[in-house]
This record gives structure tokens, sequence and C-alpha cells, in this order.
């Protein structure tokens, strides 16, 4: 796990905004001896969130919502993945 701090400080990100990720449920971080813990699985997520928030000027309700559609549309895609799985099985 990487620490929240020394995260920011790398990223130059405040901790404030960490913790707003996190208090909207857009992460989940891990809390230990009073230091928190970025998952590594959700660093792609994170950093994707920084780029929204600070390089577009996008709030936590717009990366919320968005964070909200790119899974809809994962979904979506896995789905349409299984169901032309299936109909290669029929055209055989």
């Amino acid at each position: 796990m990487i620490p929240a701090e020394m995260f920011c400080s790398s990223y130059n990100v405040e901790y404030a905004f960490i913790h707003s990720l996190q208090e909207q449920g857009l992460i989940q971080v891990t809390t230990v001896e009073e230091k928190v813990f970025i998952h590594p699985q959700q660093l792609e997520d994170v950093e994707r969130f920084i780029r929204l928030h600070y390089d577009l000027d996008i709030n936590l309700a717009g990366i919320e919502a968005i964070s909200h559609l790119l899974s809809k549309v994962k979904e979506m895609q896995d789905e349409m993945n299984a169901l032309k799985n299936r109909l290669r099985m029929y055209e055989m």
C-alpha cells in the first residue's frame, strides 16, 4: 500500500483532495495507526481523478458522474463481448 502523504507529495496534490475522494466513495483507503494508505489497485483511478480535477478543473460531483458513466460503459463492453462470444458458438 502507498502512504497517502507520500503519494500527495509525489503528485503535488493536496491531501484534502484524496480525503474528499474517499468521502465521496470514489476510492477506498486504509488507515493504520492514524496513517492513510492508498491501495495500489486504485492508483490508475486516483491518477485519472487528479487529471480530471487539476488539469480539466472538474469538481468532485463531475468526477463522480464521469466515474459512474465510465463504469457503465465498461459493463456494457463486457456484456457485449460476452454476447459476441455466445453468438460465435451458434455460428459454428
